[in-house]
């Protein structure tokens, strides 16, 4: 398989990642699966001289990355019944 198909598959996987991502309920799940997503978004970006698109996914990258960050600094809530 040649390197310029292969990277197509990785935008392809990318962006059904990010797809699966939005369509979380739970926060911490959406912000993982989306991270995933916009990191092989970069690496797709960059494979294909798309400078744009892979600045554009690692600044998500950053902003799922702080607010998971945050997520898990957070205390716990109680569950009320």
């Amino acid at each position: 398989m040649e390197a310029a198909t292969i990277w197509e598959w990785v935008g392809y996987l990318a962006s059904v990642v990010v797809a699966i991502s939005l369509m979380m309920s739970n926060i911490k799940k959406l912000r993982w699966w989306n991270l995933i997503g916009a990191a092989l978004f970069v690496a797709y970006g960059l494979a294909i001289d798309a400078i744009p698109v892979a600045l554009v996914n690692f600044f998500i990258v950053l902003i799922d990355a702080y607010y998971l960050v945050k997520l898990y600094r957070e205390p716990s809530k109680p569950v009320d019944n």
